[in-house]
């Protein structure tokens, strides 16, 4: 077994890592290089243009309705409607039914370590919280919208090179004078891409700063090179696992793919499909990038709860959480909606605890040696 795969668990990680060693580059080092990437419609390369991200247990999204990896429907703008579309391709681990997926075989103690006391909390809201919009918003453009320069100030080697074709005026997370994650999250309906960049700013001359940044294919499974961060510690896009209110309004089934949360400290590993750690500790019980949870099948969602939170628990259940990022326990990430109820967001999520949820089989493990 190679270095850097525990516990006996296998997986596509694995597979890569053989295909690497077998090539002549060691991906067990924990030195991160950058590798080159194919024309835009390739297939990808072993460890270079990104791993194919389909798990082994999951099960395609499937609903009326539903228009995965083609976002042409989308409306345009700030937080704006996707009309039903799917980011992503429906068998995109993101977009997997993973409920019939085998439980880990550490669940009770990973759950312990996040806190099976404590509850769910909305990381997303309506209004406004210390004068920014409450959430990670993005905007939708069109196929014409001009490209600029975006100049890395931190992990250019990981980063996808631009230009992007980022708004003047794009909403960053936080708002303008935030001193946190500062994400920018950019769709292009159009052909089909999705921009990221973290600890972005705009700059005079209509360009960009930002720490990193990664382009994610919506209409393809590949995931980021091994190693390789994105936007998100976790190497993950963000805006595939944010909840959005017209997804919640729908009620039950509504929501057709994991969402995005974080813990306090995760484990120096990832698993499928992250590509990348935070070394916060060894600790086999810490969770590592790209865990992921579902809210058990035994819990009832209580009749009194609202149309939205019902919807959040039954995707819950359905397709999961995934650990993306260091970050307050059980917080789940979402877009800024005026529409969404705080109160009850807030009152009926915390009301759901740690000791509810499971981890599935963590499959393809890879761990910092």
């Amino acid at each position: 077994m190679p270095e850097g795969l525990l516990d006996g668990r296998v997986g596509l990680i694995g597979a890569a890592l053989l295909v690497g060693v077998l090539a002549g580059c060691d991906p067990r080092s924990t030195e991160i290089r950058a590798a080159p990437r194919g024309p835009v419609g390739q297939p990808p390369s072993p460890l270079m243009d990104g791993r194919e991200g389909v798990s082994t247990c999951g099960v395609p999204a499937t609903g009326a309705g539903v228009s995965s990896g083609d976002l042409r429907r989308a409306a345009t703008g700030v937080n704006a409607s996707l009309n039903g579309a799917l980011p992503l391709l429906s068998e995109h681990p993101w977009n997997q039914d993973i409920s019939a997926c085998p439980v880990d075989p550490d669940s009770v103690q990973l759950i312990a370590k996040i806190g099976a006391d404590t509850g769910l909390h909305p990381d997303f809201g309506a209004g406004l919280y210390k004068g920014a919009p409450i959430g990670i918003p993005y905007v939708v453009v069109s196929g014409g919208q001009p490209k600029v320069k975006v100049q890395w100030t931190a992990y250019g080697a990981e980063s996808d090179p631009g230009p992007y074709p980022v708004p003047a005026n794009a909403p960053i997370e936080g708002g303008p004078t935030a001193a946190g994650d500062r994400h920018v999250l950019v769709i292009d309906k159009d052909n089909q891409r999705l921009y990221e960049l973290a600890n972005a700013y705009p700059q005079a001359d209509g360009s960009w700063k930002a720490s990193g940044g990664a382009v994610f294919e919506l209409n393809s499974n590949a995931t980021r090179p091994m190693y390789w961060t994105s936007a998100d510690a976790a190497g993950l896009p963000i805006f595939p696992g944010l909840a959005r209110y017209e997804e919640a309004a729908r009620g039950p089934g509504g929501i057709r793919h994991a969402l995005r949360f974080t813990v306090n400290s995760t484990r120096a590993a990832f698993v499928p499909p992250a590509s990348h750690w935070a070394p916060y500790n060894t600790d086999r019980y810490s969770a590592p990038m790209g865990m992921r949870v579902r809210l058990k099948a035994s819990y009832v969602i209580p009749s009194s709860f609202s149309t939205e939170t019902k919807a959040l628990l039954t995707a819950m259940k359905t397709y999961g959480m995934i650990v993306a990022d260091n970050g307050s326990n059980w917080f789940i990430s979402g877009a800024p909606d005026d529409r969404w109820n705080n109160d009850k967001l807030l009152s009926e999520l915390a009301q759901v605890k740690g000791s509810d949820f499971e981890v599935v089989r963590m499959d393809g493990l890879v761990a910092k040696p």
